[in-house]
């Protein structure tokens, strides 16, 4: 009995094992099939992936090109000087301004058709007040006093004119030799305009007290005619007729507003970065790219801590009388590096309806295909690419925007 135990448990693990067997086999080899319904759908189906390098060409005919007016350029790698826009404000130039005072004490009259508004514009010349002179005993004394006084003023003022003079001469003649620096020549240039200015007006209020004095002492004394120094507008009118005013007393202001200063404020960081010697470009807020050729000036230093500002100053000419002091400005400055760089024409830069850039490039016999480009920036009438076809590629320089509607089929 012992020995058929055994090999009962031996014969019952080997059915035991070939049943599981048998059971595994069944279930690979009956497993359901599945149906196409039980794949899961694909969101999106392409039935040609399209890379940029695949977009369509256009293929002209001789007579197309010529009804499209087509010309082509190369894609060019050379220096360009980058340029950067600053906020700028319109400003009165230094030395401009003219304050013009009573020569001596007096009674203030409007001249013949009223004494001119302020805002008006007047001509070198133009009487604003009448002043009646008082020929008092202390006012002849003052007359006398105050001539003395104009004629201290005048030999000083020639003075310093012919100083500034001579070292605008000097400057001049250093940058001629080449030894010198167009913003020393720029600083003669304003400090003799300024010594001009006040030798000429220095000058103009010694010959009226001249002629005064001697009406006092025939006592025929008639009213002095107070006129403008020079072509500009009444900035501001600080007396009335009738007004009884002590010699030296401020009458008007006048202002030459035939050129104008634009005061830029760069941070001080930019300073070093920044080509001060090379002129501007100056327009309007909202498109600053564009706008008038400005020249650097020297200005009197001025810096806001501040703001850690420091104040450069640019020229523009101002005849039309379109800029009004304390308005505010695009000024557009060139930066201190001149870095090579690929370059297209402006107007070879196709857009397309959701802004993306592109050029069309030639790719063969009168055939041109799309090529996308990333423009840096611009400068004027060039492009300057961060990405974009090799040097020497050509593109359309003009046409592009039809071959652009030929492709999508807005144009035939």
């Amino acid at each position: 009995m012992s020995r058929v135990q055994p090999v009962v448990s031996a014969v019952l693990t080997l059915a035991l094992a070939a049943a599981v067997a048998a059971g595994a086999w069944w279930l690979v080899t009956n497993k359901p099939a599945v149906t196409p319904a039980d794949k899961p759908t694909p969101a999106a189906t392409v039935a040609r992936v399209v890379k940029e390098d695949d977009l369509n060409t256009v293929v002209l005919t001789a007579e197309g090109e010529k009804r499209i007016g087509l010309r082509l350029s190369e894609v060019r790698t050379k220096a360009v000087r980058r340029v950067r826009v600053y906020g700028g404000e319109a400003t009165v130039p230094a030395g401009r301004t003219i304050l013009v005072t009573a020569p001596l004490a007096g009674t203030l009259k409007a001249p013949v058709g009223g004494v001119p508004a302020a805002g008006s514009s007047v001509k070198t010349g133009r009487a604003v007040f009448q002043l009646q002179p008082l020929l008092t005993p202390d006012g002849q004394a003052t007359l006398a006093a105050a001539l003395a006084d104009a004629e201290g003023q005048v030999n000083n003022a020639k003075a310093q004119a012919a100083l500034t003079r001579i070292a605008l001469d000097r400057a001049r003649r250093v940058l001629g030799e080449g030894a010198g620096s167009q913003r020393q020549v720029d600083e003669a240039e304003a400090a003799n305009a300024v010594a001009t200015k006040t030798l000429d007006a220095a000058a103009a209020r010694q010959a009226v007290l001249k002629k005064v004095v001697g009406d006092a002492e025939a006592g025929t004394a008639a009213p002095i005619p107070i006129g403008a120094p020079e072509d500009g507008i009444l900035r501001a009118v600080s007396a009335l007729p009738g007004q009884t005013v002590p010699g030296g007393a401020a009458l008007f202001e006048v202002v030459d507003l035939s050129t104008v200063w634009v005061r830029v404020p760069l941070p001080v960081g930019d300073l070093d970065g920044i080509d001060r010697s090379e002129p501007a470009r100056v327009g309007a807020l909202s498109a600053p790219a564009g706008g008038v050729l400005a020249r650097p000036v020297a200005a009197p230093p001025s810096a806001n801590a501040l703001a850690a500002t420091v104040d450069v100053f640019y020229e523009v000419p101002n005849t039309d009388g379109k800029l009004t002091p304390g308005q505010r400005l695009g000024v557009t400055v060139s930066l201190a590096d001149a870095k090579d760089g690929p370059t297209v024409p402006w107007s070879a830069v196709v857009f397309d309806v959701h802004g993306g850039t592109w050029v069309y490039a030639e790719a063969g016999p009168r055939t041109y295909a799309r090529r996308r480009v990333v423009v840096r920036y611009t400068l004027g009438d060039d492009a300057v690419l961060a990405d974009g076809p090799a040097a020497g590629t050509k593109v359309v320089a003009e046409g592009g925007q039809e071959l652009f509607g030929v492709e999508t089929g807005f144009v035939k």
